[in-house]
C-alpha cells in the first residue's frame, strides 16, 4: 500500500487510519500543491487532489473513502462498526458528513485566506463558509452531549474523519469558536498514539501564502 500525503491535509485522514490498525504502508510525503510541485502527480490522481491511495491495481482520492476501504478490507477492527450493528446507518452517515458537510465549508475558508494571491483574497467568502462550518458543527456538538464518542460506544473511523474537521479548523483559526464539547472531543483525538504517530510521519510543513 502506498499513501501520497501532504502534511495536515486530507490525507492525515487515512494515515491516522493506517497508524491505528498497524498497517504496513509505504508514505509519499509531497510539498503542497502536489499538482504542481510533486512530478507526475497528476499521472497518479488526474484531478490533483490529496490524499491519493494505492493497493495493487487499486487507487483511490476520497480520504473518507479509503479510511473505510482500510477497515473493510483489512479488518476485522474495532474501528468498523458492522452491518449488522443497530448504528451502523448513523455510521456510514458521520463519515459521509465528515466531508460533504463539515470538510467543504472549510476548503472554501483555507482557500481565500492563504490559496489564493492576496488581491484574491474574499473576506465576505471566508466569514460566510465560516459560519456555514460552525453551523454544521452542532450536529457534532449535541451528539457528543451524552456520548464520548460519535457511535457504538467507542473509538471508530468515523471520529478520524470527523475529527479530522475540527482539527483542521484549528489550523485555520475555527476552534476559537468551538463549543465545549467539541473542544473536549478534539483534544481527547489529539491524545490518541495514532495520531501523534501519523503527525510524527510527517515531514515539513504545509506552505500556504
Amino acid at each position: 500500500m502506498k499513501l501520497y500525503h501532504c502534511s495536515d491535509a486530507r490525507s492525515l485522514r487515512p494515515l491516522w487510519t493506517l497508524e491505528e490498525m498497524g498497517l504496513e504502508y509505504e508514505l509519499i510525503d509531497m510539498p503542497f500543491p502536489p499538482r504542481f510541485s510533486y512530478p507526475g502527480y497528476l499521472d497518479i490522481n488526474p484531478l490533483g487532489t490529496v490524499p491519493a491511495f494505492v493497493d495493487g491495481d487499486i487507487t483511490m482520492t476520497e480520504s473518507s473513502g479509503i479510511c473505510q476501504y482500510l477497515v473493510d478490507r483489512y479488518g476485522p477492527t474495532d474501528l468498523a462498526v458492522p452491518v449488522d450493528h443497530p448504528e451502523y446507518g448513523l455510521y456510514l452517515n458521520w463519515l459521509h458528513r465528515s466531508d460533504a458537510t463539515l470538510t467543504f465549508p472549510q476548503t472554501l475558508v483555507l482557500r481565500y485566506t492563504r490559496l489564493e494571491p492576496k488581491e484574491r483574497r474574499i473576506t465576505q467568502v471566508v466569514e460566510d463558509y465560516t459560519i456555514w462550518f460552525l453551523s454544521r458543527l452542532k450536529s457534532v456538538e449535541l451528539t457528543l452531549e451524552n456520548r464520548e464518542y460519535l457511535v457504538a460506544d467507542r473509538f471508530t473511523i468515523a471520529d478520524i474523519t470527523v475529527g479530522y474537521a475540527l482539527f483542521l479548523g484549528t489550523t485555520l483559526g475555527l476552534d476559537e469558536r468551538y463549543k465545549p464539547n467539541c473542544q473536549r472531543y478534539l483534544a481527547m483525538l489529539m491524545e490518541r498514539d495514532g495520531f501523534k504517530s501519523a503527525r510524527a510521519r510527517q515531514k515539513g510543513e504545509m506552505k500556504l501564502d
